[in-house]
């Protein structure tokens, strides 16, 4: 199998000049989004009506998303050159805006992209209630056995607790494995609690309150998790006797939803997958010239290349996670009856 086929790409990829980072166009992105920001909270400030706060907080949710994404640029370091810029950027959007650990998510991200769909590697992939792999049905046991059972039906309500995991999850990891800066870290997520709940608490009152952590906590993570979840699930997996190189790997693990304004913006240039594992670091506004390059490569190789629409990927994704869970939904033969006469 040919192993320079990744640095004959690349070559082409740098000619073109796509792997140059767009400081300009991440800040008017990071721009926008803070504007975005204050016109959300000086919503909040001018109206007190429950409706309003609701609906307001659903937009929350979004730019909440948007949070996420500049955050997955900036820990690729698609933004700047200088790497404590992209690290500064990274941790405002992750900690304080979004109340998740900047450090735990690149550590935990990096791995992903290094082990796509591993069994074995993949943290993506390695989630107690929910079994990705054929190889994870059967080791189930509990409440786990029977939610991975009937994950399929469950799947897309567990996105929405999402974020509460990865809130809960990343003040775990600081604690008990804490990347570089930690203090600092937990002194952003500190500040994000206090000023998101504290904040709606004063000005607003309890139930405006509770009905902005509800919201904002069941929408941000499911227009994040199915985000996210389109992009591997379902896709081949591997594990370490897999004889394919690293482009290889990276293709056909990966799954892109069809190129559109709406899907570009909708998925932070995510849907881009395949272009995005290949070069991490070429910058979302590169994504759609760096897919013509890679689908022309990948067809002169003969290398699968897999893109689908949305609705398709969800329907994917469950019919998947249906199949490799028949085992636990097969009848079960009394010990009696499976004796030999």
């Amino acid at each position: 199998m040919p192993q320079n086929d990744y640095a004959v790409l690349k070559q082409r990829v740098v000619q073109a000049g796509l792997l140059e980072r767009q400081p300009r166009v991440a800040l008017v992105t990071i721009l926008t989004n803070l504007i975005l920001l204050v016109l959300c909270l000086a919503i909040f400030g001018w109206f007190r009506s429950l409706w309003i706060v609701a609906l307001n907080t659903v937009f929350l949710s979004f730019l909440s998303g948007q949070f996420g994404f500049v955050m997955h640029e900036a820990g690729h370091r698609q933004m700047f050159r200088q790497g404590w810029l992209n690290v500064a950027v990274g941790m405002i959007h992750a900690n304080l805006l979004n109340g998740i650990s900047y450090g735990y998510w690149v550590r935990k991200h990096n791995q992903h992209h290094a082990n796509p769909n591993h069994v074995d590697f993949d943290p993506d992939i390695d989630i107690p209630i929910v079994a990705f792999a054929p190889e994870h049905v059967l080791t189930k046991r509990g409440l786990a056995r029977f939610m991975v059972k009937y994950q399929a039906f469950f799947f897309l309500p567990l996105l929405c607790f999402q974020a509460t995991s990865m809130h809960l999850y990343a003040l775990y990891i600081l604690v008990t494995d804490p990347p570089k800066h930690r203090w600092l870290e937990l002194s952003l997520i500190a500040a994000h609690w206090a000023l998101y709940i504290g904040l709606p608490l004063y000005f607003l009152g309890p139930w405006a309150a509770l009905v902005i952590v509800l919201v904002r906590q069941t929408l941000s993570g499911l227009y994040m998790a199915s985000v996210f979840a389109p992009n591997h699930k379902g896709m081949l997996i591997i594990d370490d006797q897999t004889d394919l190189d690293f482009l290889r790997v990276q293709v056909l693990t990966s799954r892109n939803i069809k190129a559109h304004p709406v899907t570009d913006f909708w998925y932070g240039g995510l849907n881009y997958q395949i272009e995005h594992h290949l070069f991490p670091t070429v910058p979302r506004n590169n994504l759609r010239e760096l897919q013509g390059i890679i689908k022309t490569f990948c067809a002169e190789r003969g290398i699968s290349y897999y893109e689908t629409s949305m609705v398709n990927s969800y329907r994917e994704i469950l019919s998947y996670l249906h199949e490799i869970s028949a085992p636990l939904r097969a009848p079960v033969v009394p010990a009696q009856a499976r004796r030999t006469p």
